[in-house]
C-alpha cells in the first residue's frame, strides 16, 4: 500500500514519512526541493523521492496510477499533502506566490485525484483515493475565544492563512459533491525533532522560536528578538500551544487509517490545550542547553494575538490521539539534540 506524501522532504513531512514506515506503509515522496531536504529522504528515510511539483498533473497522474518507477507498478492508495509555502511574512509581501502554489497547485492535485479515482472505479469499483491535508491555526486569525475549537470562526489575517482556508473549503465541497474523503489537521506550533536526532527542523531562513533560541545560545546570532513584552499575559510575551512534531506525525497516521475506513471530511485541531510564553520557552532552552541567551525586545509584529491555544478534545475523543511527547522539556531536549548534530 503506497502512500504519496507531497512535501515529504520538509520538516513535518519527513517525520510523517518515518511514522508511516513504522506502521508498515510504503511511501513515495513528491517534493520540488525548494525548501525540502533531499538527503534526509534518500539517505536517512530511504524512500523513493520524485522531484517535481504537485501542479504537474501528468507526473502526479503517473505516480497515483502506479505508472511511475517510484512505486514499482503499484498504484497509490492515499495522499498526505504537506506541499506548501509557509512563511507568514513572505505571504504578505508576495501573496501571488502563495495563492499560486498553495491554492492553484493544490486544485490541480485534487482534480488529478478525482480523475485517477474515476478511472480506478471503472476498473475495480474502488475509486477512493483519500487525502490528509496539512492546514494551520493561521486560518483562525485573531480568535475571539480561547481555547480555540474547530467551530471557532475563521478569519485569517494573512495570505498564508487564507490559502489554507481556501483549500479547507474546497475539501469540504469536494467531499460533498465528488465523494473525495479527507481529513484536515489544523496545527498549532509544531516543534521538536525525532528522538534519534537524525531528522529535525532546519528552515532557511529560520523563523521559529526554539531553533532561533538555540542559535542565540551558541552565538550564531547576537541576540534573540522578542516581539513585544507588553501583552496581557503573565510576563508580557505571547503565549502559544507547542506540539511535538512526532505527535503531529502520529496524528497523520491515525487520520490516514480513519479515512481509509470511513468516507467523509473530518477536521481536527492538533494542539495540547496548554500554553507557554516566549519567555518561558527561552528559560527552558537556557536550562536544557546550560547556555545564556541574550534577548532584545522589539515592537510587536502586526497581527500577533497574545494567546493561541487549541482545544484538542475532538482529536483526543474521535482519534484517540494523545500528544505524549509534547511536554516542553521533551520538545526542547529532542530539538537540541538535532541542532547539535547539524551544527
Amino acid at each position: 500500500m503506497y502512500i504519496l506524501v507531497t512535501g515529504g522532504a520538509g520538516y513535518i513531512g519527513c517525520h510523517t514519512v518515518r511514522a508511516l514506515q513504522k506502521e508498515g506503509f510504503k511511501v513515495v515522496v513528491l517534493d520540488n526541493l525548494i525548501n525540502g531536504h533531499k538527503e534526509i529522504v534518500e539517505k536517512i528515510l530511504k524512500v523513493p523521492l520524485v522531484i517535481g511539483d504537485i501542479g504537474d498533473t501528468e507526473l502526479v497522474n503517473k505516480i497515483l496510477s502506479g505508472k511511475h518507477d517510484s512505486t514499482k507498478g503499484e498504484p497509490v492508495t492515499a495522499v498526505i499533502h504537506f506541499a506548501a509555502f509557509a512563511y507568514v511574512g513572505e505571504s504578505v509581501i508576495n501573496p501571488n506566490k502563495y495563492f499560486k502554489n498553495n491554492v492553484a497547485n493544490t486544485i490541480y492535485l485534487l482534480d488529478t485525484l478525482l480523475q485517477v479515482s474515476e478511472k480506478r472505479g471503472k476498473s475495480n469499483g474502488n475509486n477512493q483515493i483519500p487525502i490528509v491535508f496539512s492546514s494551520s491555526c493561521a486560518t483562525y486569525g485573531i480568535p475571539c475565544n480561547s481555547p480555540i475549537l474547530e467551530s471557532t470562526t475563521q478569519r485569517p489575517i494573512n495570505p498564508y492563512g487564507e490559502s489554507k482556508l481556501i483549500i479547507e473549503k474546497l475539501l469540504i465541497k469536494y467531499s460533498e459533491v465528488y465523494g473525495l474523503s479527507s481529513i484536515i489537521f489544523r496545527y498549532f506550533n509544531a516543534a521538536g525533532a525525532d528522538p534519534n536526532g537524525d531528522i529535525g527542523e532546519n528552515h532557511i531562513p529560520e523563523t521559529h522560536l526554539i531553533p532561533l533560541a538555540f542559535h542565540a545560545a551558541v552565538k550564531n546570532i547576537p541576540y534573540l528578538k522578542i516581539f513585544g513584552d507588553d501583552y496581557p499575559t503573565s510576563d508580557g510575551t505571547c503565549i502559544r500551544d507547542y506540539v511535538h512534531v512526532v505527535d503531529i506525525a502520529e496524528a497523520h497516521v491515525i487520520g490516514l487509517k480513519k479515512i481509509l475506513r470511513n468516507n467523509g471530511c473530518y477536521i481536527y485541531n492538533l494542539g495540547t490545550g496548554k500554553g507557554l510564553s516566549v519567555k518561558e520557552i527561552i528559560s527552558k532552552v537556557e536550562k536544557i542547553t546550560n547556555l545564556k541567551i541574550e534577548t532584545k525586545v522589539e515592537q510587536r509584529r502586526k497581527g500577533d494575538p497574545h494567546l493561541l491555544l487549541a482545544s484538542p478534545k475532538k482529536a483526543f475523543k474521535e482519534l484517540n490521539w494523545v500528544p505524549k511527547n509534547s511536554r516542553i522539556d521533551i520538545i526542547v531536549r529532542d530539538a537540541w539534540r538535532w541542532f547539535q548534530n547539524i551544527n
